[in-house]
């Protein structure tokens, strides 16, 4: 006998399976993601929220480079102050306020913002939109109340769709800067000082997009290709961006240009009207680059940026298996990097780049420019066939040990390896032995031979080379003869292959630690020059700048003291060139 469903049972079933389905494709209708055009030519955005391993770690990278950001802050400020912009330094120092003395998380918590939950910064045209997800409405309302506070005088206020927004125009800039308190979300946005009803109801989320990005699904698929964690994802798509610029007639560059003209008195430029073919012409070389996250905890920073390109680039050199010893191995010395440069292939491409602009030239006035870099690319290019330099095929550097250079001495101390991959090892060889001087002999049997004693001398140190039939290397230093049949018997790379890098923790420091010695000696000097009698009017602006790149080295003293090892690779792919970076923190 068959058995019949009765009607309150089929009821149950089809509500049981309505709310499976809905739960199984719900999406969160006011997500930031929910807001983004779907064309929109930038993107950065939360897929989903940040684990608490996540966080974290963006909490203490953050507060590592706090106080540093701060200085700079104060630093600009005075600057803007000393150009008469009073109004810009107060609001920088407002805001420079918020972060002193106080960790990432105490700040973000004062100002009301829970970045964990979900933000984005995207694009209307070229107009930059940010949405962050509030903890506390009450607290931004609070925030932007001081910020009202340090600029003089309460922001106008407005309505656009029922959504009320707080705005003021930037002087001399023909921009204005919207904030609003949406639900439970903060915007802020760059518009044009006259931008339209429909162009502020669209930034505040009072009309939707009629696709938007989470309808569209391109960042999520976007991260499932690329192995991008889903807390952070970017996007660049050039084939909308350059267009943009192109036509003059995105609102927020149109009023730039505007503000130019009024400056200067020159009309503003109208585009010839080759400008939009030429840019989507260059565009499509180059359509689009995205960034993520691939691994993101306490003690793990891994970060992917691919770069898609046009057929024919990928296909010169995503099959190609360039000839380097070393190319091939996982980098592991206290600073190793190995680059492919098959200088035979690249001359051949950058030839035949350089033709196809000689046989159609650029006439857009923004372009034209790239006409003569070509020709001279070209020309470049042809130079590059000539031996030793039309042989090579790549590099590889190790340095062992790194110090700085002591008291009245100009070169640091190292001790280490350099490998020349090339076709013609006997022939480069034969260059060196003329530029050089004396009789260095070296056989191609890969062992290693004394340099000559005035080159040790005049290095101050012992050094050896060592050939064999595709490589020449060359060891410094007490004992690097023993490593050059390591170093000249190493695994080429594999196709696609361009670099592999590694820096340990000390080198890393002894590197940075460098630099902000040279930035504390020059910030110095700038300030010396500026307060001498007679300095030029922009001596004060240039001894601000130096001073805040001082700034930016000491925070990178106070990050690279956690810092285990850096590492990255980049090859390239069937879709691109592919770039990854690691960093290992204590």
């Amino acid at each position: 006998m068959g058995y019949t469903m009765r009607p309150t049972k089929r009821l149950i079933a089809l509500g049981l399976a309505s709310v499976l389905l809905a739960a199984c494709g719900h999406k969160d209708k006011d997500a930031p993601l929910a807001f983004v055009p779907a064309d929109t030519p930038y993107v950065l955005a939360n897929l989903d929220k940040l684990d608490d391993d996540a966080y974290e770690a963006l909490l203490t990278q953050a507060n590592a480079e706090l106080p540093g950001e701060v200085a700079q802050m104060k630093s600009l400020a005075q600057d803007l102050e000393s150009k008469g912009n009073a109004e810009a330094a107060r609001l920088l120092k407002a805001f420079a306020a918020e972060f002193d003395g106080k960790t990432a998380e105490a700040a973000l918590k004062n100002m009301g913002l829970d970045v964990k939950t979900g933000s984005a910064i995207y694009g209307l045209g070229l107009s930059p939109v940010v949405r962050v997800a509030l903890a506390d409405p009450t607290a931004w309302d609070a925030f932007v109340g001081r910020l009202e506070a340090a600029y003089g005088k309460k922001l106008d206020t407005a309505d656009a769709g029922g959504q009320a927004y707080r705005h003021v125009t930037l002087a001399d800039s023909g921009v204005q800067l919207i904030i609003a308190t949406v639900g439970k979300q903060a915007v802020v946005s760059l518009l044009p000082a006259d931008a339209t009803q429909p162009s502020i109801r669209q930034a505040l989320g009072a009309d939707r997009p009629e696709k938007s990005l989470q309808d569209d699904g391109r960042l999520t698929d976007l991260a499932k290709d690329k192995g991008y964690k889903d807390f952070a994802v970017g996007q660049v798509d050039l084939t909308r961006l350059l267009p943009l610029v192109a036509t003059g007639k995105d609102p927020l560059f149109a009023a730039y240009l505007k503000q130019q003209s009024a400056k200067t008195g020159e009309p503003v430029p109208v585009p010839a009207p080759s400008c939009v073919p030429e840019a989507t012409r260059i565009a499509s070389r180059i359509p689009s680059l995205s960034f993520g996250y691939t691994r993101l905890d306490m003690h793990h920073q891994e970060q992917r940026v691919d770069v898609a390109l046009a057929d024919d680039i990928v296909k010169a050199f995503s099959g190609l298996k360039v000839e380097v010893p070393g190319l091939g191995n996982d980098a592991n010395g206290p600073f190793d990097i190995s680059l492919a440069l098959p200088v035979e292939q690249i001359r051949t491409f950058f030839t035949a780049q350089a033709d196809a602009v000689a046989a159609k030239p650029f006439e857009c006035p923004a372009f034209v420019g790239m006409n003569d870099s070509f020709a001279k690319l070209g020309s470049t290019m042809q130079q590059a066939a000539i031996p030793p330099l039309g042989d090579v095929r790549g590099v590889r550097i190790v340095l062992d040990s790194f110090k700085p250079a002591a008291a009245g001495q100009q070169m640091p101390a190292i001790t280490g390896r350099v490998l020349l991959a090339t076709r013609n090892p006997a022939g480069l060889l034969a260059m060196g032995q003329a530029m050089l001087g004396g009789d260095f002999k070296l056989a191609g049997d890969g062992k290693p031979a004394p340099l000559p004693q005035n080159i040790t001398t005049m290095l101050g140190m012992p050094g050896w080379a060592a050939m064999n039939g595709q490589a020449i290397a060359v060891g410094l230093g007490q004992g690097e003869d023993g490593k050059l049949d390591e170093m000249l018997m190493g695994a080429i790379g594999d196709a696609g292959r361009i670099s592999r890098l590694h820096l340990n923790g000390d080198m890393y420091r002894a590197w940075v630690d460098v630099m902000a010695d040279k930035a504390q000696a020059y910030a110095s000097s700038m300030a010396e020059a500026a307060g001498a009698d007679g300095a030029p009017d922009d001596q004060a602006a240039q001894a601000s700048a130096a001073e805040r790149s001082k700034m930016q080295f000491e925070a990178m003293k106070a990050q690279a003291a956690r810092i285990v090892q850096v590492s990255g690779e980049a090859h390239v792919d069937e879709k691109g060139l592919v770039m990854s970076g690691a960093v290992e923190y204590k």
